[in-house]
């Protein structure tokens, strides 16, 4: 399923045949780690190239089907909430990267072939826990890494316009209940929640504005436990409610 791999015994052309022609899936996934919302990038192998992780679809596929794929491939991670964002299909969306990982990897692709010219992608974006994802490159990849949301390096392609707008449609959809329960571990202090917000939206909150604010928008359940081993006062824990997540 990912993108450029085709399995054993098959040419890359023909192994391109067995997808739908000029569409592909990108998946923008998102993590929270140490106060840091991150994304998971590619390395391409012989190439100072990172990309977002991604494929094409099956003729047999629904698209939702290949977004879950890809997820699964790259995370190792099943039932996950994958979220459709935005089509991109600019006139001039083209994967002319494509042809020089081909290149590198001695594949032999002709030059006038659906991957080279115009291609529509789907963009997906999903949230998962950090602690649980291990991340696999493809066989085209060299590495699959956690980067900063705000310090990645430079992207392939047109996947920076991707990744901003995945970033918008999460921002837009945060302030409902229960939108960040596969960032956070399943217990989670109040100042756990707000930094997890102030990744995501990208300003600072007053903590008791913000503990009050939660708590009327409802979605949360108070624990009766707390965390230990700080300096100080052990916070309360608390969780999203079934409804909520």
């Amino acid at each position: 399923m990912d993108r450029y791999q085709p399995p054993p015994g098959l040419s890359v052309a023909d192994w391109l045949d067995t997808f739908v022609p000029h569409l592909s899936i990108d998946c923008v996934i998102f993590g929270f780690h140490q106060s840091d919302l991150k994304l998971l990038l590619l390395k391409w192998s012989g190439a100072s190239v990172w990309v977002l992780p991604g494929g094409f679809v099956r003729h047999a596929d629904s698209v939702d089907a290949a977004a879950r794929r890809v997820l699964q491939a790259r995370t190792g991670l099943r039932s996950v909430h994958l979220c459709p964002f935005h089509v991109f299909g600019e006139l001039d969306r083209r994967e002319a990267f494509g042809r020089r990982l081909f290149q590198i990897h001695g594949a032999d692709v002709p030059r006038n072939h659906w991957v080279f010219r115009r291609v529509v992608s789907l963009g997906y974006y999903a949230l998962v826990d950090f602690e649980k994802v291990t991340p696999t490159p493809d066989a085209w990849s060299d590495s699959c890494v956690w980067c900063p949301l705000d310090a990645h390096p430079p992207l392939a392609f047109d996947h920076e316009r991707i990744v901003s707008r995945a970033h918008e449609s999460l921002r837009a959809a945060f302030d409902q209940p229960g939108t960040g329960a596969n960032l956070l571990p399943e217990r989670f202090t109040m100042r756990d929640l707000q930094r997890l917000h102030e990744a995501i939206l990208g300003r600072r909150f007053d903590r008791r504005n913000f503990q009050k604010r939660m708590v009327e928008r409802g979605g949360l359940e108070c624990l009766d436990e707390r965390r230990r081993g700080g300096a100080h006062r052990a916070p309360r824990l608390y969780r999203f409610s079934q409804t909520a997540s």
